[in-house]
């Protein structure tokens, strides 16, 4: 196992759930490829006021995969820390403000992230999907565009009006080191996470399909355990799946897919409560395994149960290698 290269691609929660997993539960080679198309929050303020490149989803990689010893774990609460007065600091993670420096002194994203990753002794490689700098556009069925992945992803405008597909602006070209770890992976990963703002950002890159394609390993996508309110409202297992495919051009042979499907059976009025108030809703599971390897089982963590829990994820993942 030691010689096996795993690579979780995406951004979010989903991506530091899984990179924690694998890194606690596993002894494979981890990399990861974080999408760059962020624009909220800390993230999107030191976007729009230093012109840098969103830190926000490579710093939750970083401190997924960091490994200090237990004397200096406060470094790592440091990294994520949040100010929550000062009238520039108000809001503002002090990793992605370290990161923002980083971009500054090294003069690029992929050195602030190479050093960041060395500061917290992470255990594995994080690579911006690209260095170019875009946006997400999301173009609903009815034509109408929203610009900009947070507008997106917290969607305001035509909420129940489907999303028909999503593009970068401007064009973006893969990092070439991302690219090179994704054709000499045995396994990519992608997801958990927001199909539409966190996994499918990185498939739109131009050169990623072609690196996935030359890659030796497949592709194994893990289906989110709840909709999401304004993205994939009513969806089935079978739709986020079927999303997936249209982007992965000619790699869709290489798919299997994970699938927490046990969620429509818990019937709690705290879950009931917390669907209601998100708007969403359990994934159903209506695929069958004729056309993928499918993985099913109770992923889900015990203590939040609308989120995966790492080591399930990891189990599950290990088996596909």
């Amino acid at each position: 196992m030691r010689t096996k290269k795993v690579v979780v691609v995406g951004g979010g929660t989903g991506t530091y759930q899984t990179l924690t997993g694998l890194k606690n539960y596993s002894s494979l080679k981890l990399s990861a490829v974080i999408s760059m198309c962020d624009s909220g929050g800390s993230t999107g303020r030191l976007r729009r006021e230093l012109g840098i490149l969103p830190p926000g989803d490579v710093r939750r990689a970083i401190l997924a995969l960091s490994d200090l010893p237990f004397a200096q774990k406060t470094l790592e609460e440091v990294f994520d820390f949040r100010f929550k007065g000062g009238r520039g600091l108000v809001g503002h993670s002090l990793g992605n403000i370290l990161l923002a420096a980083l971009t500054q002194i090294t003069g690029s994203m992929d050195r602030a992230i190479n050093e960041a990753a060395r500061i917290l002794n992470a255990s594995g490689k994080v690579f911006p999907v690209t260095l170019d700098k875009t946006h997400l556009v999301a173009v609903l069925e009815d034509g109408t565009r929203i610009h900009g992945e947070t507008k997106i992803d917290r969607r305001r405008i035509k909420p129940k009006v489907p999303i028909k597909r999503v593009y970068l602006n401007p064009a973006a070209k893969v990092f070439p080191q991302a690219a090179k770890v994704l054709r000499e992976a045995d396994l990519i990963v992608l997801g958990p996470g927001d199909l539409y703002t966190s996994i499918i950002p990185t498939l739109l890159v131009d050169g990623v399909n072609k690196a996935l394609e030359a890659s030796r390993g497949k592709i194994v996508y893990i289906v989110n355990l709840l909709t999401k309110k304004g993205e994939t409202d009513g969806f089935l297992a079978s739709d986020f799946v079927r999303a997936i495919e249209e982007y992965l051009e000619g790699s869709r042979s290489k798919l299997a897919v994970v699938l927490a499907n046990n969620m429509s059976n818990q019937t709690g009025s705290k879950i009931a409560l917390w669907y209601k108030k998100h708007g969403s809703a359990p994934v159903v599971n209506d695929l069958t395994n004729e056309k993928y390897r499918i993985v099913t089982g109770n992923f889900s963590d015990t203590t939040t149960f609308y989120r995966h829990s790492p080591e399930k994820l990891a189990k599950a993942i290990i088996g596909l290698l």
